[in-house]
């Protein structure tokens, strides 16, 4: 089960150079089930995830190089294309802050995930985070590869 929440981040008031970062290609073989292939520095997944906002199940499997590739040719939508800064937040929880590239250039966002829903619920996240988009369609990845960024962030 995935437990995430998702912000819209505006500004960032601290530099990013002291923090792991990942360049991440994310493209979806199909919206309805979700299934999607990540490329995530030399790694390699599918993911197949459930319905929902706050909570859905997920299942994940690595695959390789080859494979991700054959699969690629078969995605719909636009690629979703990101770097991925890991920033450890208060009460041990760990930000995904996301910086979009390409046709989302400009739109950043930051993830939380957690271990129960209770948990979810009784985050407080920090000022810098944003707004919080948990709920909003146009925000989750799969609405970004099919529609772009938002009108409001266009």
């Amino acid at each position: 089960m995935e437990i995430e929440k998702k912000y819209l981040t505006k500004e960032i008031p601290f530099s990013l150079d002291n923090f792991l970062c990942k360049q991440m290609i994310q493209a979806y073989i199909s919206f309805q089930p979700t299934i999607r292939i990540r490329k995530s520095q030399e790694q390699y997944f599918l993911t197949v995830k459930g319905k929902g906002h706050v909570a859905r199940e997920e299942f994940e499997i690595e695959i390789n190089q080859q494979e991700f590739d054959g699969l690629l040719k078969k995605t719909e939508g636009n690629c979703v294309r990101k770097k991925r800064y890991y920033i450890p937040v208060e009460s041990g929880y760990m930000a995904e802050l996301d910086l979009y590239e390409g046709e989302l250039e400009g739109l950043m966002t930051t993830e939380v995930e957690f271990p129960t829903l209770e948990e979810a619920e009784a985050f407080v996240a920090p000022s810098w985070f944003g707004k919080d988009i948990s709920f909003e369609m146009g925000y989750k990845n799969t609405a970004l590869a099919l529609y772009g960024k938002p009108r409001e962030e266009a």
